[in-house]
Formats: C-alpha cells, sequence, structure tokens
C-alpha cells in the first residue's frame, strides 16, 4: 500500500514507522525545512545541544515516548535530572515538587485546607473514571472538593494561565489526566529533542521512508480508488492518507469531507502558544530553581518562566543560560502582533523580579516562537466531540493533539496517537 504522511512530527514519524516495518510504502510531507514538529529546535554555532523553540520535556511515565525510543535502541541517551519547580505565594517562590514539599507550602493554609489537598491528590492518582470527571467542569470540580482557599491557590492560576478566558469551561478529566500521568522526575534526550527527531528520520529514510522537507501540501482529494495529494502544483496519487496536522488545516485541505465531520473539527477550540527563548550571560535564578510557576495576578506576563540550564548543564550551551518565558493565549492576543523586541520590554520587569540583580545587558540573545495551535481546549463531556482517527471517507486518517484526551498534548501521546493511526491503518484494531 502506498501511504502519504501529512507532517514529519513526532506522531507523523511514528506511524511511519510501524507502517514501513510492516513493508508499506510511506512518503511524508512537511512543510518545513526540518522534522520535529512543534517539538523541534534550534542551536547556535557555539552549543552542541539544540534547544525546543517551544519548551518540552518527558515524565517517567511516558511509555509511549520511551517504549519508542527502547525499540530504536537509544535508551541511554536518555536523561532524567531532579529539577525544582517551585510555586509563588504572598511574593515568595517555595519549591513544590514533593508530597512533603507541598504540605509545606504555606499558600495551602493550615489543618483542614491540607488534609483537603492531600486526599484530592491521592483521589485522582487512584481513580481511573475520567468519564464521570470529564461532566463536570474543573473549576466547580475543584472548589467542592478540594476547598475554595486551596482552588483559588493552587489551581485556578493554572487554568487561568493554561485556558485564558475558557478556564471555567475546562472539564475535570483533563486536571486528572495531569494529576495522574505526570512525575516529579523529568527527562530530555541527550543533545536535545531536535537530535532525537533528526536521528529518528535517518532511522526512517534507512528504512526506506521518503520525508520531502519543505513541501507544502495545498490539498488533498478522493479521486476514484485513490487519493490525490497535491503539493507544488503537481499531484500524487496514494492508497492512504494520514494527516497530523491541527484540525484547521485538516478542515482546508480536504473540504470533500463529510459536513458532520468537518463542522467538527471546525468546533474544537484551542489555545495558541507565544514563547520566548533568551540567551543570557548569566544564571537568572540565584536560587538554581527550574521552573516557575507563575500567577498572572501578581503582575507577571508569562504563564511560567524556564531556566533550562538550570535542568541541563550551561557547558552544552557554551556557556549560555537559556531561558523561556512562555503562555498560552486565545487566537487574537496582542502577543501574537508584537514584533520580538517589544515582546523583550513587555517581558524585561518580571525578569528583573526573579533576580534584582539582573541587567539588560545580561540578554545576548533572543528567540520568539509563536504557534495558533497549542493547547486543545476540552470542554464538558468533551469525548462527545473528539473526531475519529479513521475519518468518513475510507483510506482518509487524522490523528492530532487534539485526539489524544483525555491526556494532555505531548510528544508522548502525539507517538501513542500516531502509532494507533497506523494499526487501524494496517486493520489491526477495529
Amino acid at each position: 500500500m502506498k501511504t502519504a504522511i501529512i507532517g514529519a512530527g513526532f506522531g507523523g514519524m511514528a506511524a511511519a514507522y510501524d507502517l514501513r516495518k510492516a513493508g508499506h510504502d510511506v512518503t511524508i510531507f512537511e512543510s518545513a525545512d526540518y522534522v520535529g514538529g512543534l517539538a523541534s529546535g534550534f542551536k547556535e554555532p557555539h552549543w552542541d545541544w539544540s534547544v525546543e523553540k517551544f519548551y518540552h520535556h518527558w515524565f517517567q511515565t511516558d511509555k509511549h515516548m520511551l517504549g519508542l525510543i527502547e525499540e530504536l535502541g537509544w535508551m541511554d541517551k536518555v536523561i532524567f535530572p531532579r529539577p525544582l519547580t517551585v510555586m509563588y505565594h504572598d511574593g515568595k517562590f517555595y519549591p513544590f515538587d514533593s508530597i512533603l514539599k507541598a504540605l509545606l507550602f504555606p499558600g495551602l493554609g493550615f489543618g483542614l485546607n491540607k488534609i483537603r489537598f492531600g486526599l484530592v491528590g491521592l483521589f485522582l492518582r487512584l481513580t481511573n473514571d475520567w468519564r464521570s470527571l470529564e461532566k463536570v467542569t474543573a473549576d466547580e470540580w475543584m472548589t467542592k472538593w478540594a476547598g475554595k482557599q486551596v482552588y483559588e491557590q493552587m489551581w485556578k492560576p493554572l487554568l487561568v494561565g493554561k485556558f485564558g478566558p475558557f478556564y471555567k469551561e475546562v472539564n475535570m478529566a483533563w486536571m486528572w489526566a495531569r494529576i495522574k500521568a505526570r512525575t516529579t522526575r523529568l527527562g530530555t534526550f541527550d543533545g536535545g529533542f531536535q537530535r532525537f527527531a533528526d536521528m529518528f528520520a535517518e532511522r526512517l529514510r534507512g528504512m526506506g521512508v521518503e520525508i520531502r522537507l519543505g513541501v507544502r501540501v495545498e490539498s488533498i482529494q478522493r479521486e476514484q480508488a485513490q487519493w490525490s495529494v497535491r503539493s507544488e502544483g503537481k499531484s500524487e496519487a496514494f492508497d492512504r492518507v494520514l494527516v497530523t496536522t491541527s484540525p484547521n488545516l485538516m478542515a482546508k485541505l480536504c473540504p470533500d469531507l463529510p459536513a458532520d465531520y468537518l463542522r467538527g473539527l471546525l468546533e474544537l477550540k484551542s489555545m495558541g502558544a507565544v514563547v520566548m527563548v533568551l540567551s543570557l550571560k548569566h544564571q537568572l535564578s540565584r536560587e538554581g530553581y527550574y521552573w516557575y510557576n507563575l500567577p498572572k495576578e501578581a503582575g507577571y506576563p508569562f504563564l511560567a518562566l524556564v531556566e533550562h540550564t538550570n535542568f541541563v548543564s550551561a557547558e552544552h550551551f557554551g556557556g549560555d543560560h537559556i531561558v523561556y518565558a512562555g503562555d498560552y493565549l486565545e487566537l487574537g492576543h496582542e502577543y501574537f502582533a508584537l514584533s520580538d523586541e517589544d515582546l523583550l520590554e513587555r517581558f524585561l520587569p518580571a525578569l528583573k523580579k526573579i533576580n534584582p540583580a539582573f541587567e539588560r545587558d545580561w540578554v545576548k540573545k533572543v528567540w520568539v516562537n509563536k504557534t495558533n495551535y497549542a493547547q486543545p481546549v476540552p470542554l464538558v463531556n468533551h469525548s462527545r466531540n473528539i473526531p475519529a482517527v479513521q475519518t468518513p471517507i475510507a483510506g482518509l486518517y487524522f490523528a492530532s493533539m487534539s485526539q489524544v484526551y483525555p491526556w494532555d498534548r505531548g510528544t508522548n501521546f502525539a507517538v501513542e496517537i500516531g502509532r494507533r493511526a497506523a494499526r487501524l491503518m494496517m486493520g489491526e484494531l477495529e
């Protein structure tokens, strides 16, 4: 079978790997001139490692991603440092990366609040009944069971930061999935995610997969018993097509989809992302903190600040200290229109709040990356809204971050849904 895959992200490449192993003829189309999708990275000439454009890491529970790496024989290149994550309370930051430190966090108050926090966390870790949780919003559920103070201090800032104006509409299954699947130890690949993506692409090429970079697909249409994929003004016939882009792009590429399926794609809500990466002369966090969760009501202009070189050594980046400042934002937010320099001016005062010694001349270089499709918004009873991987038209498949629900977006579930799509295409799943 001759198969086209649209998108050379981790999901598209994982699907190509399984299809090619089964003997299928696979061609990947990628509009960018690199592989990796939203997990791709970049390098400066004096760096040994790449830096991701949109921050990524792995959890120890990421069985799909780590399982693939083990199959490829590269587990010796996966590292799991133990960085320090902190939470904000009353003008200060407190470590928040273990049960003990969470219970000591002053923002939880005393007595009953801490007990409720612990019991809620334990329940969400133990239960597997996410379908009941998706029937209620996280705002309602957490207020009722965790208590108003714990919710306002702990969970509401997370929801507001991730989902902006939609935070009250997000269902509790999304919160369950975050608590259920995540670990305090975080992992990465030796050399950065781009190194993994490049190595994976080379493995695929060695297996006979054709990867066409810098090729934008214009349309996908059914023509008799085959699919016509049009790119660069030419059409090519395939037996099957797997699209791994955003729902909106899927709708544009395949206008012949049935009205109900198209409407379902277009009605899915998502948040975009704006991420600034800074190369600094000096370490920003005096305490060596890695991940700062930042409440916007405290005046911070972004959701999280991550000092990557407090996770992996600055030696990998020629002594530069790498810092991320990022946010999930609704489409149309002013950050999408600001120049890199104007956005930097917005962010600089926050860096000074993190470290009063910080000065403008610490900044060596700045990169800003923006995407309209970064975080799907899961509403109440969201499972009813998930588009099927196998579309209503035979031979056309769709696998995106909007379909990994109830799990949150990330490379682990990109790999999972890519490989699930491959199994469907090979007839191994009903």
